[in-house]
C-alpha cells in the first residue's frame, strides 16, 4: 500500500504544480542562438569574411574599453542584466502551482480544479443567501476563497447562513490544504429578475 500511496502523492503533486518547461526552452534556445552567432563569428573572422554582427576582435576591443563608458550607462546595462538574472532566478525558486487543489483519499489520487470548487461554492452561497446565482461571484486560490454575494435589492442577506454554507462545503470537500472563506456581501442590492 505505501507503494500505491507514493505514486499517488507523486502523481498529485505532478498535477498541482507546473513544470518550468517552458522557461527552460526559452533560456535554452537563446543559449543556442548566442553560442550559433558567436561560432558564425569566429568562423567567419578565420575565413576573412565580413562578419554578422561584430567581428571577435571589436568585440573583444568593447569590453575593454567599458571602464572608459560613463559610469551611468554601466550602472544602466549592469541592472538591466541584474533584473534578467532575477527574472530567471524568481520562477526557479518560487513555487509554481497550478489552480488546483488535492483531496484526501486513501485510494486514489484525486485533484479538483480551482474553478469547480468555485462554481460549487456559488451555488451554496446563492442557495443559503436566498440570491439569484448570478449573484454570486467566487475566486479560489490556494489559501482562500472569496465569495461576493450581491443581494436582489429590498430583500437582505443573511450573512451568517451564507458563511455556515461556504464552511460546510469547504470543510466537506476534505482538501489537503484547507481554505479558508472570505464573504462579502455587497451593501446595496440589484434589481431582481
Amino acid at each position: 500500500m505505501s507503494n500505491q500511496s507514493s505514486l499517488y502523492r507523486r502523481i498529485s503533486r505532478r498535477e498541482t504544480h507546473s513544470p518550468r518547461s517552458t522557461l527552460a526552452i526559452v533560456v535554452a534556445v537563446i543559449a543556442i542562438v548566442a553560442c550559433v552567432l558567436v561560432g558564425t563569428e569566429i568562423v567567419l573572422a578565420l575565413a576573412s569574411q565580413p562578419p554578422l554582427l561584430a567581428s571577435p576582435r571589436s568585440a573583444a576591443d568593447f569590453l575593454v574599453d567599458v571602464p572608459g563608458y560613463p559610469v551611468a550607462t554601466v550602472i544602466g546595462v549592469g541592472a538591466i542584466v541584474a533584473l534578467l538574472g532575477l527574472a530567471l532566478v524568481i520562477p526557479a525558486l518560487a513555487p509554481g502551482r497550478t489552480a488546483r487543489h488535492e483531496l484526501l483519499t486513501e485510494r486514489s489520487a484525486a485533484i479538483v480544479d480551482n474553478e469547480v470548487i468555485a462554481s460549487a461554492l456559488a451555488r451554496h452561497a446563492a442557495r443559503a443567501g436566498n440570491v439569484d446565482p448570478d449573484s454570486v461571484r467566487v475566486s479560489v486560490s490556494h489559501r482562500e476563497a472569496v465569495v461576493r454575494v450581491t443581494p436582489t435589492s429590498g430583500l437582505p442577506v443573511d450573512g451568517a447562513s451564507v458563511v455556515a454554507a461556504v464552511d460546510e462545503q469547504l470543510h466537506g470537500y476534505s482538501l489537503r490544504r484547507s481554505i479558508r472563506s472570505k464573504i462579502i456581501v455587497a451593501e446595496s442590492g440589484k434589481v431582481g429578475a
